[in-house]
């Protein structure tokens, strides 16, 4: 059965509103789906899509319009395949990952309370290119934001970054240039160009890595990253920060380290158990504290 209309009458109207708009259905057109939708004791959505006045997608759009809750249009889909939490919110995969958000908030309590400098960074890593790290982060980020949590995605994969492109965001400035003082103030003010708003999702923003440097490590071991790092804890509730491979260098497990909290990716079939194993013992001597390990399966 396709998602529809909460059965309650208020609801009923409020999507039918929401859909007779989106598709300009005229009044007689209404009469007909409110005529089958009593005929054949089905919700107003599915008379809808019945009659072939309205669309599954339409449907959604309009769900998603009554309950705040980011579904994505047809051109952020084109754009943005990758956002399988926004493209598909009611699909097995987008479920996997908010079991995943669910666990993850779980993990960051300390005696019963939230560690707020945990619970606002988490950086998601891997052993090597190909896990699928770029894609669980920018899902993950999605999914925080659909919680209403003023959610940011920090792109500090100075090596490979991706993050710009499964958004489509501006690459203009970014990470880089903030570490490298290229823009003028101070960090919170710096980073107000470069932050990038996501289109059609609330509460989600974009810290691209802008011009990729040639020396990713030492940007990330400067003060300079600690500095921004807690300006930018201190604006969102939730920041996610991608990663490079750690088979690249060392970048990961440093700025698992500054966040505080790691989750650990890895591709089934794929990932070497040992170089995973490795990878968790060296966040745990960076001081960084392992959520779980995450075993991608697409």
């Amino acid at each position: 059965m396709s998602p529809s209309a909460n059965t309650a009458t208020a609801d009923v109207r409020s999507i039918g509103e929401i859909i007779k708009d989106t598709r300009n259905l005229t009044a007689d057109q209404v009469e007909q789906i409110l005529a089958h939708q009593r005929d054949h004791g089905v919700r107003f959505g599915e008379a809808a899509i019945a009659l072939g006045y309205a669309t599954n997608d339409d449907v959604l759009l309009a769900l998603s319009e009554q309950f705040s809750y980011p579904y994505a249009s047809e051109e952020r889909r084109r754009l943005s395949p990758e956002l399988v939490a926004l493209n598909e919110p009611f699909g097995q995969k987008a479920e996997a990952i908010r079991a995943m958000r669910s666990q993850i908030l779980q993990r960051i309590q300390v005696d019963g309370q939230a560690d707020l400098r945990q619970r606002r960074a988490i950086a998601v890593v891997s052993a090597s290119p190909g896990d699928g790290k770029t894609y669980l982060c920018a899902n993950l980020a999605v999914t925080f934001a659909q919680l209403g949590k003023r959610t940011l995605v920090v792109d500090c994969d100075l090596r490979g970054p991706r993050m710009h492109e499964v958004f489509a965001v501006d690459n203009d400035h970014g990470l880089s240039g903030l570490l490298t003082r290229r823009r003028p103030g101070q960090p919170g003010k710096a980073g107000i160009g470069a932050i990038k708003k996501v289109d059609g999702v609330p509460n989600l923003f974009v810290l691209p890595v802008g011009i990729q440097p040639p020396n990713p490590l030492e940007l990330i071991e400067g003060t300079w990253f600690d500095g921004l790092l807690a300006e930018l804890t201190n604006r969102f509730d939730q920041v996610i920060v991608d990663t490079p491979a750690s088979s690249y260098g060392a970048d990961a497990p440093v700025i698992a380290s500054r966040c505080g909290l790691a989750v650990v990716v890895a591709r089934k079939n794929v990932a070497r158990m040992l170089e995973v194993q490795e990878l968790v013992q060296v966040l745990a001597n960076a001081s960084a504290k392992t959520a779980g390990v995450v075993m991608n399966e697409f």
